[in-house]
């Protein structure tokens, strides 16, 4: 079954006359805002200046693209894809930002897509690699907005004034929550024009905001998609409309725009979130809204807390160097009440589920390749999970004894 890679190659050569912009369009956009455009794409501060994909694919710092190596692959085949179309080769980008700011534990990315005069798309970007982009998104849990939802109001506002008529916003992760926030938030003037909201696993809204009469004014136009196994996209987003989508793998990693399921030009549509992923969803939300704003603002410091202590500036280093990891953060964690330790102990887990499916399924694919393995033998990824939990079982030994110590 095909993925937007594949939906580029079958339906790259249709027009936007012939198939109409749809929902598997916006997570192209989506993810191309991933990219790495800094000193290639126009800022604001251009006055609307644009570039053509053709003037991206020739500038000399064309590789810089693909900074994300996590993706370097994927990303390729999806500019390639999308350059050589008919659907979006002649599409125009402007408004490029990437502001990342430590101090204020800010990560923002916003970019403007000319796809033809009738239609452009204003894209902001999900989370990335850096520490400091994880933490934002965990900040999103707090009822006063983060420096990234600001960030996303002037934005737009600038935005608007460089694109005649109407146009559509959204993003994925992080990126579908600031294109909502900033449809909530923008001049009532500019909200008028706002014809879809795409929002693709992104994290909700805290119950205060949703009562807000702009919610209900932009509540219609929004189009919320998530995965099955959606962690990200059910964070506060207690009720409301949103269509399941199929994913090629598993868990946590269903996160990724890649892994998403794609038939005849639309998303593969499931029934529901799977059970045992929405109950967790739930209980992690009532967790959430059960504690009051410092108590919030105490577990995300510490958490953030636990990763600094590995001595890393990004999720990649920290999950590719797990076992080094846990020697570092008994201590962070040792600081907080027992019941937070052990939340924070589960999110721990969470957060290498994603690195060990990926071993798992390599490991899979090379059993697969070579039939003559013997098939009671471990395989390398069950003896990194047997010593990833021990490791884990040490470090809660290790909690145990902090705790009797200061009785």
């Amino acid at each position: 079954m095909a993925t937007i890679l594949e939906y580029l190659k079958k339906y790259g050569d249709y027009s936007l006359e012939e198939k109409p912009f749809c929902d598997v369009d916006s997570l192209v956009l989506s993810q191309l805002s991933y990219l790495k455009f800094d000193g290639i794409v126009p800022g604001p501060e251009e006055n609307g200046a644009s570039v053509s994909m053709k003037d991206i694919a020739a500038h000399a710092d064309y590789d810089k693209l693909y900074a994300d190596e996590r993706y370097r692959k994927d990303n390729t085949a999806l500019f390639t894809g999308v350059l050589n179309s008919g659907r979006f080769g002649k599409m125009r980008l402007w408004n490029y930002v990437n502001l990342i700011e430590p101090e204020q534990e800010s990560q923002f990315s916003a970019v403007v897509c000319g796809l033809s005069e009738e239609l452009t798309y204003v894209v902001f970007r999900g989370t990335d690699e850096s520490i400091v982009g994880w933490k934002e998104d965990l900040n999103l849990a707090f009822s006063e907005p983060v420096p990234g939802q600001l960030h996303s109001v002037p934005y737009l506002e600038q935005a608007a004034r460089t694109i005649e008529g109407s146009f559509y916003v959204g993003g994925h992760s992080k990126g579908g929550n600031l294109a909502v926030y900033a449809s909530m938030y923008c001049s009532a003037a500019v909200r008028e024009r706002i014809g879809r909201i795409y929002d693709h696993d992104g994290p909700g809204f805290r119950p205060e905001v949703r009562n807000q009469e702009t919610w209900q004014e932009i509540e219609g136009r929004i189009r919320k998609t998530v995965p099955r196994s959606s962690l990200v996209g059910m964070l506060l987003y207690i009720d409301g409309d949103y269509r399941v989508v199929e994913s090629k793998t598993i868990g946590l990693a269903q996160h990724n725009p890649y892994t998403w399921r794609v038939k005849n030009g639309e998303f593969c549509v499931a029934d529901e979130i799977r059970p045992r992923r929405k109950f967790v969803d739930q209980a992690l939300n009532e967790w959430i809204l059960s504690l009051n704003q410092e108590q919030m603002r105490i577990f995300v410091d510490t958490l953030y807390g636990v990763v600094q202590a590995s001595e890393t500036d990004n999720l990649i280093d920290f999950t590719a160097h797990w076992f080094q990891s846990l020697q570092k953060i008994g201590k962070a964690i040792g600081e907080v009440d027992q019941e937070t330790a052990g939340v924070m102990m589960q999110i721990m887990r969470a957060l290498f589920e994603m690195l060990f499916l990926h071993a798992k399924e390599q490991a899979q694919s090379k059993r697969n390749s070579k039939k003559s393995r013997r098939s009671d033998r471990k395989t390398k990824w069950e003896l990194q999970r047997e010593k990833f939990e021990e490791g884990m079982a040490q470090l809660e030994s290790r909690l145990k004894l902090q705790r009797s110590e200061k009785k």
